[in-house]
């Protein structure tokens, strides 16, 4: 079953193959926030405001696997502008 990011009952993201891929693409995108329970020994990460993954159906002609390599390319993509030499000039 493929899963996605919800806002409410809003779907904001593209379906992906498993929810472990929807955390990383919610971490990457900055909607993941470290909470720390007074009971608990460290910090645990949780999705900010009212945001969800849950289940869903995949919208026609929507390939869940296809997004994640997509989504795992832009990433890459994102890593090597950032970590590129700035020209001095």
């Amino acid at each position: 079953m493929p899963y996605a990011l919800f806002c409410n009952e809003a779907k904001l993201s593209k379906a992906y193959p498993s929810e472990a891929d929807v955390w990383k693409l919610a971490q990457h995108s900055g909607l993941v926030v470290d909470v720390v329970e007074e009971d608990k020994s460290g910090p645990r990460p949780v999705l900010d405001n009212d945001y969800e993954i849950r289940p869903c159906q995949p919208d026609p002609h929507e390939d869940p696997a296809r997004n994640k390599a997509e989504a795992e390319r832009d990433v890459r993509s994102a890593l090597q502008l950032s970590s590129a030499p700035r020209d001095p000039r």
